[in-house]
C-alpha cells in the first residue's frame, strides 16, 4: 500500500465512510497519515479527586468501586459506577454506552478524563474517556472529528495505515543526520501514538522542520517565477517635483521605501512587494509617490481598498497629492455612477483609479495598466487580487499592510514578496494616552466624553458583539450599548449606530455623518478597524477589551491620535485573568505595533493574524510558527541551500523533496514546464 492509495484500500472505510472522511479534507491514505492530532489528553498527571471543582475539565484517577444497577428503557439507558483515589468519591455516569460501563472492571485502576459536574460535596462526571492506570500511552491523541467518526475510527484506521503502508522517507538521509531528525515513519507513528513526550517532540520537531522547508522552497520558486519580464517598462523620474510639492517632510522610511520600490520597477521585472508599516506610520504617501513615478512613464496605477469609506478616504488622499501636477484621479465603488469612469480607465485619461472589488468587474478596461496596489490585502480573496492584476499583463504589484506582522510570520504569509518597512512615524504625532480599567470607572468615562464632546471633538465605543445573545449575556452589544446611551447619559448630543449587519449604503450613511462632524460619538464593532480616518475623534473606549486580539486593539487604537489634539484610548474589563491582564498590560506601556504583535503571537500563536482561505498560501499542519523559530532559521538557510545546487529539484536525492513542494501547493504553479 502506498501514501497515494485511495483511503477505500484501507480495512474498515468503506465508500460511505470514505465520503465522511473527505468532508475532513481525507481521501488518500497519506491525507489520514498527516491529519495530526490537534491536542493530546496527557493522563500521566491526574489531578486528586478532592482538588476537583465543578466546570472544571480535568485527567483524574481512582479504582472503581462500585458498579451501579443501570437503568435500561427502550429509549435510552444510563450507566452509574463510583470512583475513588483515597482523596474523595466521585460519581461517573455513562448515556447509551453500555460497551464503555461493561469495559470497567470493580476493583481496578483507570485514569478518567472529562468534565466535572454535581457539587464540591458530590461531584460527578458524565461519559469521561479513560484508559487503564498501568497503560504505557498516556498521550491519547485527539482529532479534529465529524459525525459518523469517532476518535476510536480515526485511530483504527491510522494504526492500518502504519502497518500496511511502504514508505520512502522524503527527506535525503544526509539532510536527517546534518539535524538531527528522526526517521518518516517514525516520526508519523511518534505522533499520533507518542509513548512519552519526548518521544512526541522528536517526532513532531521532524514533521515541522519537513514543513517549514517545503514551504520556504515553495516560497522562494514562486518569487523566482515572477520574475518575468513586465510588459510595462519604466525609466528614472524626476521624483524631486513630487517631493517639493508636498507641505510636510516625508519620514526617511517613507523616502527609502519608495526608492526600494522605484528600484523594482525600473529593473525590467515586475514589483511583488509588502509595504508594512504602523498606523499612522504614511504609507498612502508612498502609494502616491509610486502613483506619480507610475504615471510620468505614461502608465495607469489602480488602489483596491477593502470598503467603499476606505476607498473614498484614499482617492481624496491621492487627489491632494497628484492632482497638482495634472494626474487624474478616478474613484469607483458599487455606488459609483459606473459608464464615465469606464470610458475614463479606457481612454487612459483616469492616470490613478481607486476603488473596492467593483475594480475587478469585466466592464472595467484599462488603457495602459503598470502598478496595483491592495490595501489590507488579508481583506480581499486571492481570486480578487489575481483578477484586478490580470487587467495589466504582469503590472507591478505593491501590497499595503497597517496590521504590523513579526518578522517570522510575515515571511510565512508575504515570503513570496519582498518587504519594505516603515518603522519611522511623521514628526509630530502625538503619542495616544492608552488606560486600562473596570466597568466601576463606566460613568467617569461617560463624563470625560461628554466634556470632550462640550469641547468640540467626538469619540468612539467600540463593542465586540452586535447583538446579545444568551451565551454571551455579560458582554456589550452595539445594538443594546447603543439604545441605553441614547435614552440615559448621550439623550441631547447625536449618536449614531455602525456595525457589519448594516446593509452598506446606511453604513455609508452613518460613517459620512461621523466624519463631517454631524455626529459626536459612534458605537460601533471591529468594522471601524482598518482606515477610518476621522481627526477630530480623540477618544477610543473599548468595552469587553479582553474579546479582542492585541493587534486588533491596536488597529482599533489608531482610529483616534490621527489630529493635533491629545487622544486617548480606554480599555475597559472586568476579567481578572493573568493572560487579559498581560495583555492589557502591554497595551497601556507601548504604542509600538510591531512590538504588540510580538507579544499577540507569542501570547494566541499566528492563527490571530491571518486565515490561509484569505492570504492564499498553505495551512500549515504540525509546525508552529511561535515556537519554530530556530526551525524556521535552519530551514530557511537549507532552502536557500538546496536552491543555490538544484534551482528546480530535478536532483534523485531531492525527489521527495519536490513532490512535497508540489502537494503543499498543490493549487499554484511552482515548477513550470521541465
Amino acid at each position: 500500500m502506498h501514501e497515494s492509495d485511495n483511503i477505500t484500500r484501507l480495512k474498515g472505510v468503506g465508500e460511505k465512510r470514505a465520503q465522511i472522511l473527505a468532508g475532513l479534507g481525507i481521501h488518500t491514505v497519506g491525507d489520514i497519515l498527516r491529519f495530526f492530532p490537534r491536542d493530546y489528553t496527557d493522563y500521566s498527571r491526574p489531578t486528586p479527586i478532592n482538588e476537583l471543582m465543578p466546570e472544571d475539565t480535568a485527567v483524574f484517577g481512582g479504582t472503581v468501586m462500585k458498579k451501579l444497577r443501570p437503568y435500561i428503557s427502550p429509549r435510552y439507558s444510563i450507566f452509574k459506577l463510583t470512583v475513588s483515589d483515597g482523596t474523595d468519591t466521585l460519581l461517573i455516569t455513562f448515556f447509551n454506552s453500555k460497551y464503555s460501563f461493561d469495559s470497567l472492571v470493580e476493583g481496578r485502576d483507570y485514569c478518567f478524563y472529562g468534565k466535572i459536574k454535581g457539587t464540591v460535596l458530590a461531584k460527578e462526571c458524565g461519559s469521561p474517556s479513560f484508559i487503564r492506570a498501568d497503560d504505557p500511552n498516556v498521550l491519547v491523541p485527539k482529532y479534529r472529528l465529524t459525525e459518523g467518526i469517532s476518535a476510536n475510527i480515526m485511530s483504527n484506521c491510522v494504526r492500518n495505515a502504519l502497518s500496511l503502508c511502504s514508505f520512502t522517507d522524503p527527506l535525503p538521509e544526509e539532510i536527517r543526520e546534518k539535524y538531527g531528525l528522526c526517521g518518516y515513519k517514525e516520526a508519523l507513528s511518534g505522533v499520533h501514538f507518542p509513548e512519552s513526550h519526548e518521544g512526541l517532540e522528536i517526532s513532531r520537531r521532524r514533521l515541522a522542520f519537513e514543513e517549514l522547508l517545503t514551504l520556504q522552497l515553495g516560497l522562494r520558486l514562486m518569487k523566482k517565477r515572477s520574475k518575468k519580464t513586465s510588459s510595462v517598462s519604466m525609466n528614472d523620474v524626476d521624483m524631486e517635483r513630487f517631493f517639493g510639492g508636498l507641505s510636510f517632510t516625508p519620514t526617511d522610511a517613507q523616502l527609502r521605501s519608495v526608492q526600494e520600490c522605484i528600484g523594482d520597477m525600473k529593473s525590467g521585472s515586475p514589483m511583488n512587494r509588502l509595504l508594512q508599516g504602523d498606523v499612522g506610520s504614511g504609507k498612502t504617501l508612498v502609494a502616491a509617490a509610486l502613483c506619480y513615478f507610475a504615471a510620468m512613464n505614461g502608465s495607469q496605477s489602480a488602489l483596491m481598498a477593502p470598503t467603499e469609506i476606505l476607498a473614498k478616504q484614499h482617492a481624496d488622499t491621492l487627489a491632494s497629492f497628484l492632482e497638482p501636477h495634472g494626474i487624474t484621479v478616478a474613484l469607483l465603488t458599487g455606488s459609483t455612477v459606473k459608464k464615465p469612469v469606464y470610458a475614463a480607465i479606457e481612454s487612459g485619461e483616469a492616470r490613478v483609479v481607486v476603488g473596492t472589488h467593483a475594480l475587478i468587474q469585466s466592464a472595467v478596461t484599462f488603457r495602459r495598466l503598470g502598478l496595483v496596489i491592495t490595501d489590507e490585502q488579508h481583506r480581499f480573496g486571492v481570486r480578487q487580487r489575481t483578477v484586478l492584476t490580470a487587467k495589466g499583463g504582469a503590472p507591478n504589484t505593491l501590497v499595503m499592510s497597517a496590521t504590523p506582522i513579526p518578522r517570522t510570520l510575515a515571511f510565512a504569509i508575504y515570503g513570496d514578496l519582498d518587504v519594505s518597512v516603515l518603522d519611522e512615524m511623521p514628526k509630530g504625532r502625538i503619542p495616544i494616552k492608552t488606560y486600562g480599567v473596570d466597568s466601576s470607572y463606566r460613568e467617569r468615562i461617560f463624563r470625560f466624553i461628554l466634556k470632550y464632546i462640550a469641547n468640540g471633538f467626538q469619540a468612539y465605543i467600540v463593542c465586540p458583539f452586535v447583538e446579545k445573545s444568551e451565551a454571551m449575556s455579560d458582554k456589550a452589544s452595539a445594538e443594546e450599548y447603543y439604545e441605553s446611551l441614547k435614552q440615559t447619559w448621550f439623550g441631547d448630543i447625536p449618536i449614531g449606530l455602525l456595525h457589519g449587519k448594516m446593509k452598506q449604503a446606511e453604513k455609508d450613511r452613518v460613517m459620512a455623518g461621523f466624519k463631517s462632524g454631524e455626529i459626536k460619538l459612534l458605537v460601533a464593532t471591529t468594522v471601524i478597524e482598518v482606515g477610518i480616518d476621522v481627526p477630530n475623534a480623540v477618544i477610543m473606549v473599548i468595552e469587553n477589551a479582553e474579546q479582542f486580539g492585541l493587534s486588533q486593539l491596536h488597529q482599533l487604537r489608531g482610529r483616534v491620535g490621527r489630529g493635533s489634539e491629545q487622544s486617548h484610548c480606554i480599555l475597559i474589563t472586568d476579567s481578572t485573568s493573568e493572560y487579559t491582564k498581560a495583555r492589557i498590560d502591554i497595551m497601556v506601556r507601548t504604542s509600538d505595533g510591531f512590538e504588540i504583535a510580538n507579544e499577540d503571537l507569542r501570547l494566541r500563536g499566528p492563527g490571530n493574524f491571518f486565515g490561509a482561505a484569505q492570504h492564499g498560501l498553505p495551512t500549515l499542519k504540525i509546525a508552529d510558527l511561535t515556537a519554530d523559530t530556530v526551525l524556521l532559521h535552519d530551514t530557511s538557510a537549507l532552502a536557500e541551500e538546496l536552491l543555490a545546487g538544484d534551482p528546480k529539484l530535478t536532483a534523485p536525492e531531492n525527489a521527495g523533496i519536490r513532490r512535497l513542494v508540489r502537494s503543499l501547493f498543490a493549487e499554484r504553479e511552482i515548477f513550470g514546464v521541465n
